[in-house]
């Protein structure tokens, strides 16, 4: 927790260099294993804290793995042990990146955008690089972003017996959606 509020207090210490980021605390990333084995890996963490700059294209997230739910509490108790995500020793997953495509986006016209997002994420205490396309939405002040791309839990290092036997995907989708003021 003290990682979290200091990340947010950097972003929101950033906010006075940068006088049109933006930033939120309740973000939402739904994560789905499902296979046709198992129907139950879904999980939705709706606390998920985020960062844009609309200037430079800076965005970034961070989503602390206990706040993710799922339905089945038993696959939540699945999740967070040392053998799939051990959230004790690797309590936040982030997101650090830009918008590449950044020219394509008018934060000052309402509009929908597509958007073309890079950077490094860092999940199990691994960081890999992705790049996925997503879509901004800009309504007055307010500016929305979502994004969907898959992980491979084998880059990193998730391991468990639920994943060897084919209950949990080993490319889950993972979505993203937040919603700036």
């Amino acid at each position: 927790m003290k990682k979290t509020t200091l990340i947010f207090a950097l972003l929101i210490s950033g906010a006075s260099v940068f006088a049109q980021k933006r930033t939120t605390t309740s973000g939402t990333i739904s994560f789905d294993a499902t296979t046709s084995l198992d129907a139950l890996p879904r999980a939705e963490n709706k606390t998920v804290v985020a960062a844009l700059d609309p200037k430079t294209g800076g965005i970034a997230f961070e989503a602390i793995i206990k706040s993710f739910s799922f339905v089945n509490p038993m696959m939540q108790g699945h999740f967070n042990s040392v053998n799939w995500l051990d959230s004790d020793k690797f309590p936040t997953a982030t997101f650090k990146g830009k918008i590449t495509n950044l020219a394509a986006v008018n934060f000052s016209k309402d509009g929908t955008y597509p958007a073309e997002v890079s950077g490094d994420l860092t999940i199990h205490g691994v960081t890999k690089t992705i790049s996925t396309k997503g879509t901004i939405v800009v309504t007055g002040k307010m500016i929305s972003a979502t994004a969907a791309f898959v992980v491979k839990v084998d880059d990193y290092g998730i391991t468990g017996k639920a994943i060897e036997a084919g209950k949990v995907n080993k490319e889950p989708k993972v979505s993203v959606a937040v919603s700036f003021n």
